[in-house]
């Protein structure tokens, strides 16, 4: 075969290519700017040629980076035998073993080179079948707005897809069919929003935007200037995602069943481990072009300041535009998403019990992510599961769910074994599947206040009121003092588990103590005892342990505490005290007052937005110079007392009573507690 051929006439109806375009063959060297990039140039081949393709294996490195991928021919892989499946449920299956793919990896200067090019095909090539391919389906907008306008006179789906037959010439002239004109049709349904439903919103954004400046929103309109997406952020979750923004829970639930329309909220967590949220949206569709719409809004919304980590389901779609909105950020799969699927995905085979003991104890029990490749491949093994394409993905894509893949990040305290927070959780007792968009807009609201309510008397029983210590060891007195009481019970929770921990030291090379810390707990209704290895630090003060739960939940671990203990150290250094779940923070989204919260009738919402926006161009003034940044915090200060001293009426209604009135995240160095910052006594072990 040639390395460049003519496409032919009868192909010219895809828009992706034209007539007398040349379409070249792979060939190994080839380099290309991204992976999308590659996609493109193999689907257009594939399609010139008759098969379809699809993403395959692809590889991460330690530090979350693709190093090399793989896409196939989509009858790559074998189908199930027969004894593996219900035989009495028999499915189509077009795997039949084809191994045409190409191999690419990323270079040291950022290309994407092609390593492997296999173009031999075990079956039949027929190049018109390629309309047919999902992958090459396409309505035109002209199309689109036919099949619109005959659904909104009524026109059956059968009698207005049909109606495009005859006057396309034929099926063959199409570039989709029945049933994905009757996907589109649906789709086009939700942006017919019902009675009441556009006003409702509308009158919200302007009242919203009306009582602040900082209220944002975006909206996405089809052609026809209808409205298809939409975003939208308040001024306090704007402000939140300043102090709380590094870890997002991002998922998508329908609001209705009516409107079958996906809500996508950004879920973060407050200081309390709380929910609080970061922005949100309504959408007509779920695929990358639309989540890329909305990632990019919400970017723009808080600043271009993308999260450190966000946690998602399972969805290609998602992670695709999170590639390519967020490209550094660490990308999770929530873990309950994936292990709610075994039933469905292993089920028919015969030792189904046996195979879901093995994989949750791969899963869950390994510490190492030596000990979890181990099990895993003993599970294959064990039960001949190596052609099963559901476990094969899951191993591809281990970096992204298993647990000892993913806790050398912080994750702000987000189980890897509960539910990604959806619209479900964070609207529990407000909204339901029969609520109408208009009732929705209309609860939004009063969900929010709840919701800030909840954190106010948190933040007032963090204040005046304290869990008794367990131990003497005046760590624990730190944390106390410190934390807030929900993360202060997590931290007593390590310290109970003291108990079942044996510090054992092994070695000391230079500044470096090795130990092994064993623990005693109970797995499976059996005492067992794990050993864990725990570095220390003596010239840095700094500890170590192979749990990774302080990386992770932010919270010390017992076996690090134990060593601490056994070096009779009986502080812990300022590094392991976090700000984020300290509750003697002045955080400044809690002076926005928004329409669901307020500080008192006196308050004046505009006022603060004005004073905000002085203090910040001040604050900016300064830059990173120490003499300017002296000067204002010095000035800062002088304001502080005066307006404390002041008696009149204009000085004693503060928005924040209990803190400074200088409410900014550029200001809480000047205005937070002064923390001590404790030695680190350094002992030797007998």
């Amino acid at each position: 075969m040639s390395g460049r051929m003519e496409v032919d006439s009868n192909v010219g109806d895809n828009p992706s290519i034209n007539i007398g375009e040349e379409v070249e063959e792979p060939k190994m060297g080839m380099c290309f700017s991204s992976r999308e990039e590659v996609y493109t140039f193999y689907g257009k081949y594939a399609k010139h040629v008759g098969f379809s393709i699809a993403h395959r294996a692809q590889h991460f490195g330690d530090d979350g980076q693709l190093k090399n991928f793989a896409i196939e021919c989509s009858r790559a892989g074998e189908r199930k035998k027969r004894s593996e499946v219900n035989p009495l449920k028999p499915s189509l299956s077009t795997k039949i073993g084809c191994k045409a793919r190409v191999r690419g990896s990323v270079q040291k200067d950022g290309r994407y080179k092609l390593t492997t090019v296999n173009l031999e095909h075990n079956h039949d090539l027929i190049p018109t079948d390629s309309h047919h391919f999902a992958m090459n389906k396409k309505i035109l907008t002209p199309v689109k707005r036919r099949l619109e306008i005959n659904d909104q006179v009524g026109i059956g789906v059968s009698s207005n897809f049909h109606s495009m037959v005859i006057e396309a010439g034929g099926y063959e002239s199409l570039t989709f069919d029945k049933r994905d004109a009757r996907n589109y049709i649906e789709r086009g349904r939700r942006l017919r929003l019902g009675e009441g439903d556009a006003e409702s919103l509308q009158s919200y954004f302007m009242r919203m935007q009306a009582h602040s400046e900082r209220f944002f929103y975006m909206i996405d309109v089809d052609e026809e200037f209808r409205i298809r997406n939409l975003f939208w952020a308040d001024a306090r979750s704007r402000v939140t995602y300043e102090a709380f923004g590094d870890v997002v829970s991002f998922d998508t639930t329908y609001l209705t069943n009516k409107y079958d329309m996906p809500f996508a909220p950004f879920v973060g967590v407050n200081h309390h481990g709380q929910s609080i949220l970061l922005g949100c949206g309504l959408l007509s569709s779920e695929d990358t072009n639309t989540f890329v719409w909305l990632f990019k809004s919400w970017l723009s919304c808080m600043s271009n300041h993308p999260p450190k980590a966000i946690i998602t389901d399972q969805c290609r779609a998602m992670q695709s535009a999170i590639e390519i909105v967020f490209p550094q950020a660490r990308h999770r799969w929530c873990l309950w998403h994936i292990m709610k699927k075994i039933p469905e995905k292993l089920k028919g085979y015969a030792q189904y019990e046996a195979i879901k003991l093995a994989m949750q104890n791969a899963v869950y029990d390994c510490l190492t992510r030596a000990e979890f490749e181990s099990k895993w491949e003993e599970m294959l093994a064990t039960f001949n599961l190596y052609d099963n394409e559901w476990l094969g993905l899951l191993y591809d894509e281990r970096h992204r769910w298993v647990p000892v893949y993913v806790k050398d990040i912080f994750w702000a305290g987000m189980s890897i074994t509960q539910r990604s927070e959806s619209m479900n959780a964070f609207f529990d007792g407000y909204v339901n599947p029969k609520t109408t968009l208009k009732q929705f807009i209309e609860q939004y609201d009063n969900a929010l206040r709840s919701k800030v309510e909840k954190e106010k008397k948190a933040d007032f029983n963090s204040r005046h009121k304290l869990f008794d210590c367990l131990t003497i060891y005046g760590f624990e007195k730190q944390f106390q003092q410190a934390y807030t009481n929900a993360k202060f019970k997590e931290v007593q929770e390590e310290l109970k588990r003291l108990v079942y921990c044996q510090p054992l030291f092994l070695k000391e090379e230079g500044s470096i103590s090795t130990y092994n810390v064993q623990e005693a707990m109970v797995v499976c209704e059996k005492m067992k005892h794990v050993d864990f290895v725990v570095y220390f630090n003596s010239t840095e003060c700094e500890v170590q342990c192979m749990c990774r739960l302080f990386e992770f939940r932010g919270i010390m671990c017992a076996h690090s505490l134990a060593v601490l203990v056994r070096r009779c150290i009986n502080e812990v250094p300022s590094k392991y005290i976090l700000p984020r779940w300290r509750k003697d923070v002045d955080r400044e989204y809690a002076c926005i007052k928004t329409t669901y919260t307020g500080f008192g009738n006196d308050f004046n919402a505009s006022t603060y937005e004005r004073m905000n926006k002085k203090l910040i161009a001040i604050v900016q003034l300064a830059s990173n110079s120490k003499g300017k940044t002296k000067i204002i915090d010095l000035g800062f200060d002088e304001i502080k007392e005066r307006v404390m001293k002041e008696e009149s009426g204009d000085g004693s209604n503060l928005p924040c009573s209990r803190k400074s009135p200088i409410c900014t995240s550029s200001t809480q160095g000047a205005t937070s507690r002064k923390v001590k910052r404790p030695s680190c006594y350094q002992t030797k072990d007998y």
